[in-house]
């Protein structure tokens, strides 16, 4: 498995497989009696990897020929106040977890690769990026649709590869897909939980023992609303004032949203129907956790 670090690595490594030639850097031998057209596998990631990350590796691996994980710590979606500086990172295990998932190749460029020194230009799908975690992280949404489009034209990826429950990260950047006529398909993997419920994050490592009990909360109310939907309740107000009753018997928690919207424009939903997304975000201790369900 090869370490790039530049976006002209990364797009010659791509264009080569296309083209049945090789690279600079020697294609990985699984790949030397695959034919021309090969299919090109993208997982963009911030690093501190974990089996969450390493379904995503597996599915990109299953669909085509050869996987680019990326790993950067993106500084733009970021807020002042927030973890950038702290934020997990565990670059040899985490190339050790990829290669061992099907990794061909890790992107792994400095910030100035990919920011060069004056850099001016963003990508902001405009409504969807002020809803959900774009309402309580003002330029987070814009941070991400602007490091996955460049990441999307330097591997030039047939398919890219999102976990579900970065949820309304995938509804921005399935719009811009569509807006900018890019050439990338999104594939939307499913949440991986531990075996208690707790929903996969690298922020999970904030938690202390006692912080992590709590945040089970949230996949138990997650599991209470898809028992109201399956019940037969439509109703999203009911469903929503449920979930705030039991997160309110839990004060350590601090609730950041708790909404019912439909996954594709994120505005709010009066009735759960198909493709509707009910999402939580909130505080355990100084974590800040996320987890969804959706809705068919």
């Amino acid at each position: 498995m090869k370490i790039l670090r530049t976006v002209t690595e990364l797009r010659n490594w791509s264009r080569a497989l296309r083209l049945e030639t090789e690279p600079e850097t020697q294609l990985d031998t699984r790949l030397e009696t695959r034919g021309a057209g090969a299919k090109i596998g993208l997982v963009p990631t911030m690093g501190a990897l974990h089996a969450g990350h390493a379904s995503l590796i597996r599915a990109a691996a299953a669909r085509c020929n050869a996987v680019a994980v990326s790993i950067f710590v993106n500084p733009t979606q970021f807020g002042p106040s927030e973890d950038f500086a702290s934020y997990p990172r565990t670059f040899q295990a985490d190339c050790t977890l990829a290669e061992a998932q099907g990794a061909t190749v890790i992107f792994a460029p400095a910030v100035e690769e990919l920011y060069p020194a004056g850099a001016s230009t963003f990508v902001e799908v405009e409504a969807l990026s002020t809803r959900l975690d774009g309402l309580s992280r003002p330029g987070h949404l814009r941070g991400v649709a602007t490091v996955v489009a460049k990441l999307f034209i330097a591997a030039e990826a047939d398919l890219a590869f999102f976990g579900q429950k970065d949820a309304a990260q995938v509804a921005v950047l399935r719009r811009m897909v569509i807006d900018l006529r890019l050439g990338t398909e999104i594939v939307v993997c499913p949440i991986v939980r531990e075996a208690d419920g707790l929903a996969l994050s690298s922020r999970n490592i904030y938690l202390t023992s006692e912080e992590r009990v709590r945040a089970l909360t949230l996949s138990r109310v997650i599991h209470h609303a898809e028992g109201l939907v399956a019940g037969g309740q439509r109703r999203s107000q009911v469903v929503v004032e449920a979930a705030r009753e039991m997160l309110a018997a839990e004060p350590s928690l601090r609730v950041d949203y708790i909404e019912l919207v439909n996954w594709a424009s994120l505005e709010p939903a009066e009735f759960v129907g198909s493709g509707t997304l009910f999402a939580i975000a909130a505080w355990v201790g100084n974590t800040r956790l996320i987890d969804n369900t959706v809705f068919e």
